[in-house]
C-alpha cells in the first residue's frame, strides 16, 4: 500500500501549475501535443486547450461525411466541435475556442480563396491577440505550448497561432512558451516496413520534422493510449491503422510494428511515436532533457 501511495503522489507532482496550449484547428492538439497534455493533466497540472478555428476548410477522410466540406454543405466546422470535445475528454483537459466557437474561420492553405474571407484567422489582427491575452490574464499560465514560426508544416493558421500566442504571452508575462516539434530520426525510424493496404509510405523528407529539439515527453502506456484515443476521436480527419473499423473508416487495416500508425486524408502512413518533442520559444528556456515545467516557479 505504501508503494501505491508514493506512486500516486509522484503522479500529482505538478499540482498548482497551469498550462495553456494554443492550436489552430481541432485535431492539432491531439496530433502535435496530445501526449504532453495528457501527461501534464494526469500529474495534476490544470491544462486548457485554446482552439482558434473550427477547421471548416479541412478535408474529410472517407465517404461517410465527405459532403460536409466547405464546398458542399459547409457543415464540417460544427461537426468537428463534437470531435474536439471527445478528444479533450480522452486527454483529460479543458478546452475553449478563441473568441467563442466560430469567431475566426479556418483560412485554408496559403493562397486559397478562404484566406480572403474577412473572418479568416489570418486576418484576425489585434482582435485575436487581445482575445488570447484575456484568456492568459484569467488563466495565468506557467507554460504556453504552440507551434514554431513555420507552423510545423507551413499552414497559415498554424503560423498565425504562433504569432498570436507569442504576442499575447509577451503582453501578459507568461513565464515560458514552447514549440511542439517532431524529431525526424524517431518519426522516420518508427515507420513500418510496409504501408497498410491502400496507404503509402512517405517519401524521404516528406513529413514535417526537425533534426534536434530541447526536450521531450516520454509517453507511458496510459498516456500513449490517451493520445491514440484522442486522435481516433477526430474521425473525419484521422484513420488509425489498429485493425478496427468505424463509421468513417469502414475498411479496417493493421500496420506492422510496435507503434500505432495513422493517416490523414492523403493516406500517407505516419506513426504515433513514444516521445513528443519540444523546443524553447520564449521566456525561461527549457532545461535540456528536462520536464516542460522544470525551472519554472510554481
Amino acid at each position: 500500500m505504501n508503494v501505491d501511495h508514493r506512486q500516486r503522489d509522484l503522479q500529482r507532482d505538478l499540482e498548482g501549475y497551469r498550462v495553456v496550449a494554443v492550436h489552430a484547428h481541432p485535431d492539432d492538439e491531439s496530433i502535435s501535443t496530445g501526449g504532453a497534455l495528457a501527461d501534464l493533466s494526469r500529474r495534476g497540472a490544470d491544462v486548457l486547450v485554446v482552439t482558434c478555428t473550427l477547421g471548416e476548410e479541412g478535408e474529410v477522410i472517407g465517404p461517410t461525411y465527405s459532403q460536409l466540406v466547405a464546398d458542399c454543405a459547409d457543415q464540417l466546422g460544427g461537426f468537428r466541435i463534437h470531435e474536439l470535445h471527445a478528444a479533450l475528454a480522452a486527454l483529460g483537459v479543458r478546452g475553449v475556442f478563441l473568441g467563442g466557437a466560430g469567431r475566426f474561420r479556418d483560412s485554408g492553405m496559403a493562397g486559397s480563396e478562404a484566406s480572403r474571407d474577412p473572418r479568416a484567422f489570418v486576418n484576425s489582427g489585434q482582435v485575436a491577440v487581445d482575445a488570447l491575452a484575456d484568456i492568459f490574464a484569467a488563466q495565468r499560465p506557467h507554460l504556453v505550448i504552440t507551434y514554431d514560426p513555420h507552423g510545423g508544416y507551413g499552414h497559415p493558421d498554424h503560423i498565425r497561432a504562433h504569432e498570436v500566442a507569442h504576442a499575447a504571452a509577451e503582453a501578459t508575462g507568461v513565464p515560458r512558451l514552447v514549440w511542439a516539434a517532431r524529431l525526424r530520426s524517431e518519426l522516420e525510424g518508427g515507420l513500418p516496413a510496409r504501408a497498410p493496404r491502400g496507404w503509402r509510405l512517405p517519401e524521404p523528407g516528406e513529413l514535417d520534422a526537425v533534426d534536434a529539439t530541447d526536450t521531450w515527453v516520454d509517453l507511458d502506456e496510459a498516456t500513449y493510449a490517451a493520445k491514440v484515443a484522442a486522435m481516433r476521436a477526430h474521425a473525419t480527419q484521422i484513420w488509425v491503422a489498429d485493425g478496427s473499423a468505424s463509421e468513417t473508416n469502414p475498411e479496417a487495416v493493421l500496420a506492422e510494428g510496435d507503434l500505432t500508425a495513422y493517416a490523414l486524408s492523403n493516406l500517407i502512413t505516419q506513426v504515433i511515436t513514444r516521445r513528443e518533442h519540444y523546443r524553447s520559444g520564449a521566456g525561461v528556456p527549457l532545461v535540456p532533457g528536462g520536464g516542460l515545467l522544470e525551472g519554472v516557479e510554481r
